[in-house]
């Protein structure tokens, strides 16, 4: 099956408050996401490809309520916390963080763990804290992977190397793979490559035989998981992504990137038919 996936990390912040948004406004940015998708993603064959969009949390609850019956469309997550609520244990004393349990009780099917941002705060954290060993990051995102596969979520676990890390990029990212997936159901987990040092302005992005080399490393490290390209799915790299057989679908996140920035349901679609060839 194919993958494709839409993170929208705080794409609903409006642009007179130095966003993006110019879709709707924000009491109704949720709904707009799925309502300007869902209707034109039928035509695809859900045992063939699934839809799924990470939202911010305050938007999943709008997003759910858009849902229309046998919607295409699965809702998921940014993030879970490391620990859950349970009957008879925690009631949920994790202020600002959100349990596995609840973000599956709001509509949400998936979640996002590990992306690449993720990642640099937790490094932030413990570096502040003066913890040097960094496999730490590694450690908690495992821990958050067993908490959203015990509410019933399937996850997005990214992995990827930064610039001083790619010489190295067999151990960083072997390591990123064994820790983060010790002791998980690696039947609803799907990986998602982020080549770090390559995103952003100015940076010259990875190329198709890059991209195959780790995504050969990832399926035999893992035992032939699904892997998507996190880096960026664009309109510019869907068929060239589409012609790598390791690759099985992509992360989309801005559908502009010259003159306005932001998410237009409309150019989401196009890079989704790219990528598809119909």
């Amino acid at each position: 099956m194919k993958h494709i996936y839409l993170n929208l990390k705080r794409f609903d912040v409006p642009v007179e408050l130095g966003g993006v948004n110019r879709l709707a406004p924000v009491k109704e940015w949720g709904a707009a996401v799925v309502g300007g998708t869902q209707e034109a993603l039928r035509k695809y064959d859900p045992a063939r490809v699934e839809f799924v969009q990470y939202l911010p949390e305050a938007h999943l609850l709008g997003a759910a309520a858009a849902l229309s019956e046998n919607s295409p469309v699965k809702l998921g997550s940014q993030g879970v916390y490391r620990m859950n609520t349970a009957v008879g244990g925690n009631f949920g004393a994790f202020t600002t963080n959100r349990p596995a349990s609840i973000v599956k009780a709001m509509g949400c099917a998936s979640t996002l763990i590990g992306h690449c941002e993720e990642r640099n705060d937790k490094k932030g954290v413990l570096a502040e804290a003066g913890v040097t060993d960094m496999s730490a990051v590694n450690r908690l995102l495992n821990q958050e992977i067993k908490c959203a596969q015990d509410a019933g979520l399937t996850v997005l676990y990214c992995i990827g190397e930064t610039s001083e890390e790619q010489p190295q990029w067999e151990q960083v990212l072997g390591e990123q793979l064994d820790v983060g997936l010790d002791g998980v159901d690696k039947s609803r987990v799907v990986i998602g490559y982020e080549p770090v040092w390559s995103i952003g302005p100015g940076k010259t992005p990875a190329g198709k035989e890059y991209i195959t080399r780790i995504a050969r490393f990832v399926k035999e490290r893992t035992g032939g998981m699904d892997v998507v390209y996190g880096g960026g799915l664009k309109a510019d790299n869907a068929a060239m992504l589409a012609s790598i057989e390791e690759i099985d679908g992509g992360l989309i996140a801005l559908t502009r990137f010259q003159g306005e920035i932001g998410f237009y349901p409309d150019e989401y679609l196009e890079i989704i038919r790219l990528y598809l060839g119909e």
